[in-house]
């Protein structure tokens, strides 16, 4: 994977710093670690990160809020994560539960990367019937 410039959206503070060395330690740039929606929205403008690390319950907002606010602004390729059970699952969200390990990091990256690159397709439909 080539190094990509990423935001990291953690409210808690140690699990932000730690995942900041763990993506540096794998060749990425952070380019800035944010703890609220409001920070993560900015930052996303402020950036335009190639990838965003996204934790869905922050102290102060929403992540998920936060990445629908900037998907409004062009399509951004993110990780989700979360140390609580989700009610609902994301569809179609690369969703990574806490703890993880750096190898299920990597491979949710590849993912939301992969995702973002498929060529987006118009629903399928049936063909019309046809009157006998």
């Amino acid at each position: 994977m080539t190094a990509l410039r990423i935001i990291v959206v953690e409210d808690d503070a140690v699990i932000g710093m730690l995942l900041a060395e763990t993506l540096a330690g794998l060749g990425h740039h952070v380019c800035a670690i944010e703890a609220t929606e409001a920070g993560a929205v900015a930052a996303a403008a402020r950036h335009g990160p190639d990838l965003m690390i996204v934790d869905v319950h922050l102290g102060s907002g929403c992540g998920l809020s936060a990445m629908t606010t900037i998907a409004r602004a062009g399509p951004v390729p993110h990780v989700f994560t979360t140390g609580h059970r989700l009610v609902a699952p994301l569809s179609g969200a690369v969703v990574l539960s806490k703890p993880f390990r750096e190898a299920d990091l990597v491979r949710a990256m590849e993912r939301a990367l992969g995702m973002a690159a498929a060529p987006r397709q118009a629903p399928v439909r049936p063909p019309l019937a046809t009157l006998p």
